[in-house]
């Protein structure tokens, strides 16, 4: 059983940055890959970043020379800063681990970016 929890978002303006955070409140996430995605109003959730158990990492052509995802083990959490916002990274944001072919969410949070 794994319960994740994001947190970090907020209502800012465009061009500043924000670090999202995803905390496995029960279970461990250091050996399973993390993905962040993001859901706008009225469209479809969409994947941005995915850190491997390793720290590897990957990232949607739309957002990597903005977006940096990574780990701390030790704090059993992922982050996701995001760099120079814009209005169209309005969205709740949630990360996503697998753990023995069971996928797990978070609740979300909610970044919107004003102009």
């Amino acid at each position: 059983q794994v319960r994740l929890v994001e947190s970090g978002g907020g209502l800012v303006q465009a061009g500043v940055s924000l670090r999202l955070s995803c905390t496995a409140s029960e279970g461990t996430l250091s050996r399973y890959a993390v993905g962040w995605f993001r859901q706008a109003a009225g469209k479809e959730r969409e994947w941005v970043a995915t850190v491997a158990s390793g720290g590897a990492t990957g990232y949607a052509d739309s957002v990597k020379d903005r977006f940096h995802v990574w780990r701390e083990n030790a704090k059993n959490t992922v982050y996701l800063q995001i760099n120079t916002l814009k209005p169209e990274d309005t969205a709740a944001y949630y990360c996503q681990t697998t753990v023995r072919g069971t996928k797990y969410w978070g609740q979300g949070t909610q970044v919107t970016v004003s102009s």
